[in-house]
């Protein structure tokens, strides 16, 4: 019998009821054991039980949730590298999901975890915290927390755009940008991001080319401060590699960040204490995913 987990965010599931009795029925009529479940808690209280799970031998864990409760799971993974992620999209955002082609319903995507493959993606990680999508330095990370939950649940995207005017006419930062060791490179930007994959916070295709299995990270430094170039930004990204227009991108496994002063970061869409450097590394092929079946 397979053994599987279930993360899941009780904040998200009233919206989807008779997602855990279905879920269970799924898993009994493929023959897999009884799951258990772990919910989320908003100060990381299910960090313990979670792991304890974990030790106690599964093959997959489900993360019903959004991108915080998938980015939970893929750090609870850290240390049991042989279990399979299997995202349940359940919120605004689903970047893993879209990202890597996963169903966006939720019960499509339980059923492509119990009959699917499982494919080995890169992850990032910086101040030892891995990621998924992106960690970013700048504008990104404000724009993340300002946001508040509520209006991110209510309206998407678009829960994004006052913290954006609000500190848009800020002055850049000057950036010091080492890629894998080699000579820094001095720049001006508002935001600095480290992407695993090419789709990140805010639905924008920053990088069509990124792959999440390229053993790379890419690097995008935003330079633009006037709503109509990042206007412009969300126009283009969709049809080229970014380049011009105040976007400027490179690749690396190793990437060192130095700021003038103290700068908001984030990882995944969570804050990390604001510094005045931020390196990060790729992980290759360090997490598995539930697919479709090839």
């Amino acid at each position: 019998m397979s053994a599987s987990a279930v993360l899941i965010n009780p904040a998200r599931v009233p919206q989807h009821l008779g997602l855990r009795s279905r879920l269970q029925e799924l898993l009994w009529d493929a023959g897999w054991a009884a799951p258990v479940f772990v919910e989320t808690d908003p100060a990381g209280g299910e960090r313990e039980g979670l792991q304890r799970v974990l030790r106690e031998g599964v093959e997959v864990l489900f993360a019903c949730g959004g991108d915080g409760t998938v980015a939970s799971a893929v750090r609870a993974l850290a240390m049991h590298p042989d279990v399979a992620l299997a995202v349940v999209p359940l919120g605004s955002g689903n970047l893993l999901a879209r990202n890597l082609g996963l169903p966006l319903d939720p019960i499509a995507a339980i059923r492509t975890a119990i009959t699917g493959s499982r494919r080995p993606i890169d992850l990032g990680e910086v101040d030892g915290v891995r990621f998924c999508v992106a960690a970013g330095m700048g504008l990104d990370a404000q724009m993340l927390a300002d946001a508040p939950r509520l209006a991110k649940r209510a309206l998407g995207w678009l829960a994004y755009v006052p913290s954006v005017l609000r500190h848009l006419p800020e002055a850049g930062f000057t950036v010091e940008l080492s890629v894998d060791g080699g000579a820094p490179l001095l720049r001006r930007a508002r935001s600095v991001l480290v992407a695993n994959v090419g789709t990140l916070p805010g639905g924008l295709t920053l990088l069509p080319a990124a792959a999440a299995d390229d053993g790379q990270l890419d690097v995008i430094l935003i330079a633009s401060r006037r709503p109509l170039d990042l206007a412009r930004i969300g126009w283009r990204v969709g049809v080229r590699h970014p380049g011009g227009m105040g976007l400027e991108s490179l690749v690396g496994r190793e990437i060192q960040i130095v700021t003038d002063l103290p700068r908001p970061r984030e990882a995944d869409g969570e804050p990390l204490a604001p510094a005045s450097v931020m390196e990060a590394r790729v992980l290759p092929k360090a997490l598995l995913v539930c697919v479709a079946a090839a």
